[in-house]
């Protein structure tokens, strides 16, 4: 299951009249909040009708609800997603329709909705809010994923951090698209073809090949020429473009972005060994900000030796 998910929530979720009474609405809404701002994004179906359903007082939606919506929308964790039945919801029953079908086009992890609406259905992607540890799909969420070190897995654990981040920092002190085991990396860069507006994009490494006695310092311009012949006519062709960062020193790899962060102990480099395994971590939101301050040359925690763009 990948560190970053995607769930379809029908509107009764928000719907203070879904709950027993107010106490167990902000409870049962409080831990879906704490898991959808940390690990998910919410589909907002027909296209952005979805969200306009709250635009708003025609229902009672629960305060604790519009919290969560509130916090989905500054934190743009919705991702709108075309119409897929002919016509218009106007039930939550209908809603849930529109989520299925939507499902069965581009797969979510599942479908939150009230009990009242999940009864109906014997579909394994339902499930109520009031009994979410009990579906298969809710309980294999992780913190953490194992995976071999090709570009196909990278790509696939990383697709929806790619199609949607506003901003990506990849963070691996031996990076350089000019060496064999990182020659796939510009694969992971091509899920983000023609986005619109495109995403701030920033790779970072050391200004050294090499560890211990065999290390070597490289000019600033070589890098420049390395990431320039290697990337440049392939970004180019997909309207992207990457701000390299060349740093003094540093040890650890990450992927950080505006919705989640994830330690890559290994890096991006990948391997032809099926027995090449790694496991990559989730960060906590604080420890996600805290890895974006350190590369951020205005703290000076890291000495910046050059930077450029490509192409």
């Amino acid at each position: 299951m990948p560190l970053l998910s995607e769930y379809a929530l029908t509107p009764d979720v928000f719907d203070s009249t879904s709950y027993s009474s107010d106490e167990v609405g902000s409870i049962q809404l409080q831990y879906l909040k704490e898991v959808l701002l940390n690990e998910g994004l919410v589909r907002d179906l027909r296209d952005g009708a979805w969200r306009s359903l709250f635009a708003n007082n025609v229902r009672p939606w629960h305060r604790r609800g519009k919290e969560l919506l509130k916090k989905l929308i500054t934190q743009r964790r919705l991702r709108r997603f075309p119409a897929v039945l002919t016509s218009e919801p106007c039930t939550d029953h209908e809603w849930c329709e529109e989520a299925l079908a939507s499902h069965e086009r581009t797969p979510l992890i599942g479908i939150v909705t009230t009990r009242n609406v999940a009864d109906n259905y014997d579909s394994p992607a339902i499930a109520s809010i009031d009994r979410l540890s009990s579906a298969p799909w809710w309980a294999r969420r992780s913190p953490s994923v194992r995976l071999t070190r090709t570009v196909e897995e990278y790509r696939d654990n990383l697709r929806l951090i790619l199609q949607c981040a506003n901003s990506i920092m990849f963070i691996d002190p031996h990076l350089d698209p000019s060496r064999r085991r990182y020659r796939n990396f510009i694969s992971l860069l091509n899920v983000m073809d023609s986005r619109s507006p495109a995403p701030l994009i920033e790779i970072h490494r050391v200004c050294y090949y090499g560890s211990g006695p065999n290390r070597e310092l490289i000019e600033p311009l070589e890098w420049q020429k390395r990431f320039h012949d290697s990337w440049a006519d392939a970004l180019r062709h997909t309207n992207l473009s990457v701000e390299v960062f060349i740093w003094d020193d540093f040890h650890d790899r990450y992927l950080i972005s505006d919705l989640v962060g994830i330690s890559v102990p290994n890096g991006f480099d990948t391997t032809s060994n099926p027995n090449s395994i790694t496991t990559w971590t989730r960060l906590g939101r604080k420890d996600r900000d805290d890895v974006q301050r350190e590369f951020d040359p205005a703290t000076n925690r890291h000495a910046l030796r050059y930077k450029f763009a490509v192409p």
